[in-house]
């Protein structure tokens, strides 16, 4: 379990969001009406008529990669009191990941989420799994009230970028 919710977002960390990789961002059983956008980029998902949708069940599976390693502090999940998500297992690192193997793997943390947590408040992640993320998938296992939808209407993480070496920038030194 997640640690205790936090009541604001620690000055140091910022919304990630700027350093996500927006074109690889894949979203798996997703209603193409109502789709990850909307509640993952910043100028949609503080509208809330606009949402991400489940669409053949109430599970959601989202993989995020990220442009440069950053560090997961916190995130906020909004979504509608009976439709919103109820638990989200946080993985670190794992690619392709589908509907078919997600149980296969350990998350680096499971929140369980109630209907006042949906409300906006930032929920706090294990710390210390999240320290060198490239990438991030969220899986929505369930819902608040069981109905064959999920409906989220902002996914906001929250950390700080990892200072890397450009590898790319250094010159070979040659010897005189």
């Amino acid at each position: 379990m997640a640690a205790a919710s936090a009541t604001a977002i620690n000055r140091n960390q910022v919304d990630l969001s700027d350093f996500i990789n927006w074109s690889g961002v894949e979203c798996l059983n997703q209603n193409f009406s109502h789709t990850f956008t909307n509640a993952l980029n910043q100028t949609c998902r503080d509208n809330d008529s606009l949402l991400l949708e489940s669409d053949a069940d109430e599970q959601l599976l989202i993989y995020i990669p990220f442009n440069q390693v950053v560090k997961l502090h916190s995130l906020v999940i909004k979504g509608p009191e009976e439709e919103g998500p109820r638990t989200v297992k946080l993985f670190s690192n794992k690619e392709n990941m589908g509907f078919g193997n997600v149980n296969d793997y350990p998350p680096s943390d499971t929140i369980v989420l109630s209907p006042d947590n949906l409300t906006g408040k930032p929920e706090v992640v294990k710390y210390v799994k999240f320290q060198n993320v490239r990438s991030l998938t969220i899986f929505i296992e369930d819902n608040q009230s069981g109905t064959d939808t999920t409906k989220i209407q902002k996914i906001a993480l929250y950390g700080t970028t990892v200072e890397t070496t450009d590898m790319k920038g250094l010159k070979k030194i040659e010897d005189h």
